[in-house]
């Protein structure tokens, strides 16, 4: 599996052992999708250059050079860099007008505590509804679980993405398909929360019943609610006479923010991907594009209050337990983050996996990659800003297919999987960039590591401090011989719940899944699934792992998992509330049953 100078692998083997050489044909189409030209195997061009330092130590340099640290602070560099850089993002700039280095500054490790030892709530914070709520779980309701689960002694609360999505309808409901993975979602917004909300206007009374209305229905109409609260959201926006937090927010947020605003508003207007908006609207960059923000100014401004809210408010919910968020693996081709950074972004792929015994075609996620040499040309940047926003008010942070950090599997667009392969990335210094921010944010890092992950990868994680994440599903030990540096849990969003398994109603859960969950807890098959929800549960509280995860799927013995991979219109994917109210479940006492029993996990 030698990588050439492009990244591009020679191939790759299978599940079932088979190996696949890399087709000449996928060869030239990624080179060309990389900047390359089809038939000619040069390497990539030069960039700037990029040096990772770790903390504390002082190696040597080559010519005298001026060093500005990340503050503006300005030193002079000769023969060693000082042992006390700070962790941080800082330039080189040699003495002889050679070209400036990119120094970047980290530690060893991700934040991780020693003797860490806890259990929390995992929930698909879309489908958390509360009795105030508008169709659709919000931060409100996330800062209602939070304490609930404080109460419990519960230390986590993991949450799906909160990435923002197009702001046009339809609605896109998967949280793993975002326009912008550094800006959130305002679907997620409690309304009697903003500024400005009178209980008492008649139009605003009106439309909260009207919100609590939707919450009848269990499948989450989305461009019901978008529409809804957008309206409400432009109405409160009228009456709001300023912030000086607001103002300070928007000068930090600086260029993204008004790109992202910028995006929003010509999304709007347009109501279609951007690369068939007029030419003079497909780069961020254009005169067009900065005479259109001038022009709409008000609206601009309007969709950066929008995050200002969502970070307010997110804050707050965090302020009552420590946050899991989640990062996606990638973002919408026609989206706000694929329009900032085209120029990083490979033309003509798609990122996906190739094909096994569970995916006969393989999978094509639909999402364009980071081209590796590229990346490094603008100091890795664009993965600095995103997971800098993912780890914005949270303790710790799930990355989504963290071998991404490794390998992606590129597809040509004009193929399949079966016509994919491998490119690398340079992991060494991505694990670096997520260690530093990690380190920054204090906050614990979770690598989603299942399914094919090549064993030295599993190492390098280990060695950087990246948690492990273990499924009771997917495992032959039993959880008493879990990893301790590693997230447990029963399942995820992409798998059967419990009572899908033992009710036998989710139908693409194999027969071997009840057989294990007889094993582990010791029932009859005739056994209450309640029973068997918390007998698994207090199984799985006797691993060893750091951190231990209940769903609140599993709480309440629902049987659907939240999404059914390769389906699309087959059924609501990611549009399934819970099947209880918040306020339901914090009184059900399979619930505090369960929570009993994972309260003895870190003690």
């Amino acid at each position: 599996m030698t990588p050439d100078a492009w990244g591009i692998e020679d191939g790759y083997w299978d599940i079932a052992g088979r190996w696949h050489e890399t087709p000449e044909a996928t060869r030239r189409a990624l080179r060309v999708a990389m900047g390359g030209l089809a038939d000619v195997a040069d390497p990539p061009p030069a960039t700037r250059p990029v040096w990772f330092v770790r903390h504390g130590r002082a190696p040597s340099i080559q010519r005298p050079a001026e060093l500005v640290l990340e503050d503006g602070t300005r030193l002079d560099a000769a023969g060693t860099l000082p042992r006390d850089l700070p962790l941080g993002y800082h330039d080189l700039h040699p003495d002889d007008g050679g070209p400036t280095t990119r120094l970047i500054v980290t530690p060893d490790r991700c934040a991780l505590p020693e003797g860490l030892r806890t259990w929390g709530w995992s929930a698909q914070l879309y489908a958390t509804r509360s009795e105030q709520s508008w169709g659709i779980g919000d931060l409100g309701d996330l800062a209602t679980l939070a304490r609930w689960a404080t109460g419990l002694g519960a230390e986590v609360v993991a949450i799906n993405p909160l990435h923002a999505a197009t702001p046009t309808e339809p609605q896109e409901p998967s949280p793993y398909f975002p326009s912008s993975r550094r800006f959130r979602n305002p679907l997620y917004l409690r309304i009697e929360d903003v500024p400005g909300f009178d209980p008492g206007d008649e139009a605003m009374a009106e439309a909260q019943l009207t919100g609590r209305a939707l919450n009848t229905h269990r499948t989450i109409d989305r461009d019901a609610v978008y529409a809804l609260k957008l309206h409400a959201l432009e109405t409160l926006w009228s009456r709001f006479d300023g912030d000086a937090r607001f103002d300070a927010f928007v000068a930090e947020g600086a260029s993204a923010l008004r790109q992202f605003a910028t995006f929003c508003v010509l999304a709007e207007r347009h109501c279609s991907g951007w690369r068939d908006w007029p030419a003079e609207f497909r780069r961020p960059d254009s005169p067009g594009v900065t005479r259109f923000a001038a022009a709409n100014h008000e609206r601009v401004r309007f969709h950066c209050w929008l995050q200002w809210l969502l970070s307010d408010q997110l804050a707050t919910a965090g302020s009552e337990i420590a946050l899991l968020g989640d990062l996606a693996i990638g973002f919408d081709p026609n989206g706000a983050d694929a329009w900032m950074w085209q120029d990083v972004v490979a033309d003509g792929v798609r990122v996906g996996a190739p094909p096994d015994s569970f995916n006969a075609d393989g999978q094509d996620w639909g999402l364009p990659p980071f081209v590796p040499w590229k990346l490094r040309a603008v100091g890795y940047d664009p993965l600095v800003q995103t997971v800098r926003a993912a780890l914005e008010h949270c303790g710790a942070l799930r990355i989504d297919h963290v071998m991404g950090l490794f390998r992606l599997f590129w597809i040509p667009d004009e193929g399949t999987p079966a016509d994919g392969t491998y490119v690398r990335f340079p992991a060494t210094d991505l694990l670096d960039i997520v260690a530093l921010e990690s380190a920054r944010a204090g906050a614990v890092v979770v690598g989603e590591d299942l399914g094919t992950v090549e064993d030295e990868a599993r190492d390098h994680l280990s060695q950087r401090g990246v948690l492990s994440y273990r499924l009771v599903w997917f495992e032959d030990e039993p959880p008493e011989e879990f990893p301790e540096q590693a997230l447990a849990a029963v399942t995820t969003h992409d798998l059967p719940t419990i009572g899908g398994v033992w009710t036998r109603e989710d139908e693409e859960a194999g027969h071997g899944l009840r057989e294990c969950l007889v094993e582990l807890t010791g029932l009859t098959d005739d056994a209450p699934v309640e029973d068997v929800v918390v007998r698994t549960y207090a199984r799985l509280a006797s691993a060893p792992s750091m951190i231990v995860m209940a769903t609140l799927d599993d709480a309440l013995c629902i049987s659907e998992r939240p999404n059914l991979p390769g389906t699309t219109t087959e059924r609501p994917n990611w549009s399934l509330a819970l099947t209880s109210p918040l306020e339901d479940l914090m009184k059900d006492p399979v619930s505090v049953n369960l929570a009993d029993a994972l309260r003895r996990q870190g003690e």
